[in-house]
């Protein structure tokens, strides 16, 4: 046994010898990470130069960048928004016509091309919205979905109503579950005596169009019990006898 154990020895030593290289290799001490640094100088120092590039570049884009690009573009939204108020949709989402800007006479710009060129300003976010509405109010449907999807604004109230368009959308689609869908993330996205009846009396009635009368009588329900003086309170109690009959409830 004494024989087996001074052979074996020599072994041992050598396995302990490369774990304690390999531990070496990987100190996390001071004098473990100043002698990786030696090794990996130029590298270090090089992807360092890459990522303080990087850092700049973000900071001139965020700081500087945007919000004079935010500057430019509510010039040019400003008659879009002219057009929209007049109801003259498809030239306030297309554009067209010379207006009078600060650096003279031009072409407009609508709220389709300010949303492309402007994607990354909150105005050109903005246009989405505009840009859905109006596409919804000229009966192409499947295109307003797309824009008002595209907004991703912090305005409870425009974020509210972008997700209720979706909804009428998709109700004009005759897609009536993905209407329920948006009517109801519209009455909960700001809960408010504006949008949630509205959303909420919305989504009642897609309910009857799919004959889902207790739904339908919840959200009645609830108009009734939280928003009675709001237009849509008035006169609930007609929609909640109506659901209850035509449901047996």
């Amino acid at each position: 046994m004494a024989d087996l154990n001074e052979e074996t020895t020599p072994e041992i030593n050598e396995v302990e010898e490369t774990v304690e290289e390999k531990r070496k290799s990987i100190d996390p001490s001071v004098e473990g990470i100043q002698l990786f640094y030696e090794k990996n100088k130029q590298t270090i120092n090089y992807v360092g130069g890459g990522l303080l590039l990087l850092v700049a570049a973000f900071c001139f884009f965020k700081l500087y960048y945007l919000p004079e690009q935010d500057k430019e573009v509510a010039n040019e939204i400003f008659w879009a928004e002219n057009y929209f108020e007049k109801d003259s949709f498809n030239i306030a989402l297309k554009g067209g016509p010379m207006v009078i800007s600060t650096e003279g006479q031009k072409s407009m710009k609508g709220f389709e091309q300010i949303a492309d060129e402007y994607s990354m300003t909150k105005t050109g976010n903005l246009a989405n919205y505009y840009a859905g509405i109006c596409y919804m109010r000229t009966g192409k449907f499947q295109q307003a979905i797309e824009f008002l999807q595209k907004y991703s604004g912090n305005d409870e109230m425009i974020s509210s109503i972008a997700l209720g368009a979706t909804g009428d959308c998709f109700l004009e689609l005759n897609n009536v579950d993905e209407a329920i869908k948006f009517y109801l993330k519209a009455a909960e996205n700001s809960k408010n005596n504006f949008t949630t009846p509205i959303y909420l009396k919305k989504s009642g009635f897609a309910y009857e169009l799919k004959a889902n009368y207790p739904e339908a009588l919840l959200a009645y329900e609830r108009i009734l019990k939280e928003f009675s003086k709001t237009a849509e309170g008035l006169g609930i109690e007609k929609d909640i006898a109506k659901v209850k009959a035509l449901g047996n409830l």
